[in-house]
């Protein structure tokens, strides 16, 4: 026998995680990004550029400051980073969605008591350009839908206060619906967007469990806990917004039919809660290729409850199509005809990352990547599946490859945590190129950032805790600096 050391060297598997280096150059261009966006933004304001924006790329206003919420933030976040991402990995599934939902709401409100109680919660959502300022003039609410497309136009008697008239009826309906069952005022309304907005951190995970990701569902969850959004989240309607988009997504998840009806009528609504929301359905063709059994029947019950919400709202006088076409000419009766769409189609995106995280970069990196070898396996396969079966023999590669062609396999193939973060990007960037998001994106695209976070499971495990931290980081750094306004 030849000594060990002449032995012929075996090739092992070849190395396919990335390295930190690569996340490092990628937290450097975001870093890039986000010094440009201040400082051209600080150049346009000076020269009275009309960004509308006093701490360009956010919509918000320089002023450093704590309060009593800062210690309690440092605490959740102390406690998530340790024990908390821990017990993420082994506590029962159910025990973990309740805590996950249960320390969300603690960050989303000790962020927001940053501010005060007055400031951060009871008149955060009392501004005249708010819901709450139209609630008291909704006696009648049939009238109001019949009514609501014909108030949309600004410079008119009756038009509605801006985010009202922004968005179609759904969004003043949730108000109009706290203050009826005796939930009125501030305080009530702010604490329903916090606890629903939350909701977040469970439904995105159900949905990757459900999905067959059960480990990506326990990596991304601390994630969804410490999300600097939650700034956003405490409190506004977007965080509404957020919490009904995910709740829907995930019932399409979830096996059987109820649950995809119910998913559809909880995605119809969403549609009547912010135009922006068509982009949702990227979202939605991408859960439901993704489940295991019976998408055509999910696909067929989800489509039947968006109609049935939009029949409601029809049949009420509210068209869906006729809001959409006067909002865009509302739209541009107002700051939009002035906010440069040369700075905000780039400098929206350093906003998304103040609100998505540090961490966004890197795991759409890393899932960037991963998706490659998945890809050339797809084709592969597709390729196999293409020849004759006669050259391969009933038992060949085409047998063993069969059901994995198609749209269908590929989906399969990629799996959620490819799919998902790559739907919400192509949303993102549709919303981006079409000039009706500029400005204030941290908050309106807090429906989206959620799902592109589900792409740190591609980050490795000893890694996360570092990307946990400066994700806690950037929120109490915004939330200290600045004073943000919804």
């Amino acid at each position: 026998m030849r000594p060990a050391a002449t032995l012929p060297r075996v090739p092992g598997p070849r190395r396919t995680s990335p390295g930190h280096r690569g996340d490092l150059v990628a937290l450097a261009v975001e870093a890039v990004l986000l010094v440009a966006a201040v400082a051209v933004g600080l150049v346009l304001n000076r020269r009275g550029a009309g960004l509308h924006a006093d701490a360009a790329p956010l919509y918000a206003t320089w002023r450093p400051h704590a309060g009593w919420g800062t210690p309690l933030a440092v605490l959740v976040a102390v406690v998530v980073l340790g024990p908390g991402l821990r017990w993420a990995r082994t506590a029962r599934w159910a025990a973990l969605l309740a805590a996950g939902w249960l320390a969300a709401v603690a960050w989303t409100l000790s962020l927001a008591l940053v501010d005060g109680w007055s400031a951060g919660l009871a008149r955060r959502l009392t501004p005249q350009a708010e819901y709450l300022h139209e609630v008291p003039g909704v006696v009648d609410i049939p009238r109001m839908l019949a009514g609501f497309t014909d108030r949309i136009l600004d410079f008119q008697p009756d038009s509605w206060s801006t985010h009202t008239a922004g968005h179609p009826p759904g969004a003043l309906l949730v108000f109009v619906w706290l203050d009826r069952i005796g939930l009125g005022g501030g305080t009530a309304a702010a604490l329903c967007c916090v606890l629903v907005g939350a909701t977040a951190a469970v439904s995105v995970p159900v949905t990757l469990r459900a999905l067959g990701a059960a480990e990506a569902a326990r990596a991304v969850l601390p994630f969804l806990v410490l999300l600097p959004g939650a700034v956003w989240l405490g409190a506004s309607g977007d965080a509404v917004f957020t919490g009904v988009v995910a709740a829907g997504l995930a019932l399409l998840a979830v096996r059987g039919p109820v649950a995809a009806l119910a998913g559809g009528l909880l995605l119809g609504f969403a549609l009547h809660l912010s135009y922006g929301f068509v982009l949702v359905g990227g979202l939605a063709l991408a859960v439901l290729a993704l489940r295991r059994d019976r998408r055509r029947a999910a696909l067929l019950a989800a489509t039947g409850g968006v109609a049935a919400v939009t029949a409601l709202f029809v049949l009420a006088g509210f068209r869906w199509w006729e809001g959409y076409d006067r909002v865009v000419e509302r739209y541009y009766q107002g700051w939009a005809a002035e906010r440069p769409y040369t700075y905000w189609v780039w400098a929206n995106l350093a906003a998304l990352l103040l609100s998505a995280g540090p961490v966004l970069g890197p795991a759409l990196r890393r899932t960037a990547l991963a998706a490659v070898p998945l890809l050339g396996a797809a084709l592969r396969r597709a390729a196999l599946a293409a020849r004759p079966a006669g050259q391969w023999g009933a038992d060949g590669p085409v047998a063993r490859v069969a059901g994995t062609g198609g749209a269908g396999g590929w989906v399969r193939v990629l799996g959620p945590t490819v799919l998902l973060p790559a739907a919400a990007a192509l949303a993102v960037a549709a919303a981006d190129l079409s000039g009706m998001s500029k400005a204030e994106v941290e908050r309106i695209w807090l429906p989206f950032a959620v799902w592109l976070l589900v792409a740190v499971a591609h980050l490795p495990p000893p890694a996360r805790r570092w990307w946990l931290a400066a994700q806690a980081l950037t929120a109490l750094a915004v939330n200290h600096l600045l004073f943000t306004v919804s």
